[in-house]
């Protein structure tokens, strides 16, 4: 007759759903996080475009307004500027995939 009571049982099984609680409390938390950092990985990749392409239609039209470079010079530049665009334009796609892909995950 020396076992437990229900008042202990019950205590232990009070225990059981506090530590479930707070461990069910710390993963929505960090579900919280890597929702945040979804969202800020889509505002940087979004702002790498947008710096990429107005960095380079700046160079477009200073390289179009130069005096000094010669015909041939500038063409070499117009088609290093195409192939940066291809680039920065796959790169932006290759990361928004991939955090798209990451969200439809879960």
């Amino acid at each position: 007759m020396g076992g437990p009571s229900e008042r202990e049982y019950k205590e232990k099984l009070d225990k059981i759903k506090e530590k479930l609680s707070k461990k069910a409390k710390d993963i929505k938390n960090q579900f919280e996080k890597i929702e945040k950092a979804k969202v800020d990985l889509l505002k940087k990749t979004k702002e790498m475009k947008h710096d990429t392409e107005r960095e380079i239609l700046k160079m477009e039209e200073e390289i179009t307004k130069s005096k000094d470079l010669a015909p041939e010079s500038k063409t070499r530049l117009h088609l290093e500027i195409d192939t940066l665009k291809t680039e920065a334009r796959r790169q932006y796609s290759e990361l928004e995939t991939r955090i798209a892909e990451t969200i439809t995950q879960q």
